[in-house]
């Protein structure tokens, strides 16, 4: 599954909101993400549990991608930035998922309806940190 969503900030200040734990913490998920490939993390999505990653692709402020959900799901997500007038279109793709697995199936259809909702909360973080500064 693929989105994009524009966001009125610069790709540096969008690529803080994917890299630094406590950004990260406000618009999505708690975990102690490092844009260092091969590092091994953790990411706490609430009802979904905590779940294990590995980044595998960095290049900073353009692409971070990661597995998510080693073990359980076993899909990548990955982020790329590109500079878009003022701001940043963040472009998300998440893949890999097992579609012949009920659980494989239920995590497509839930993570796809709740991506747009999650991509919108990049946008009201960065606000709200620019707002405190």
């Amino acid at each position: 599954m693929r989105f994009d969503q524009y966001i009125p900030h610069p790709p540096s200040a969008v690529w803080r909101a994917l890299t630094d734990p406590g950004l990260l913490a406000l618009w999505w998920a708690s975990g102690d993400v490092r844009p260092e490939v091969g590092h091994r993390f953790t990411l706490d999505v609430g009802a979904w549990g905590v779940q294990p990653c590995e980044v595998t692709a960095v290049e900073p402020e353009r692409l971070l991608e990661y597995h998510f959900a080693e073990g359980v799901l076993d899909t990548v997500i990955t982020w790329s930035l590109e500079a878009e007038d003022e701001g940043t279109r963040l472009h998300l793709s998440h893949s890999g998922f097992d579609l012949d697995s009920l659980q494989g199936r239920l995590a497509y259809s839930g993570m796809g309806n709740g991506w747009p909702h999650v991509l919108n909360g990049v946008e009201r973080a960065l606000d709200a940190v620019s707002a405190r500064s």
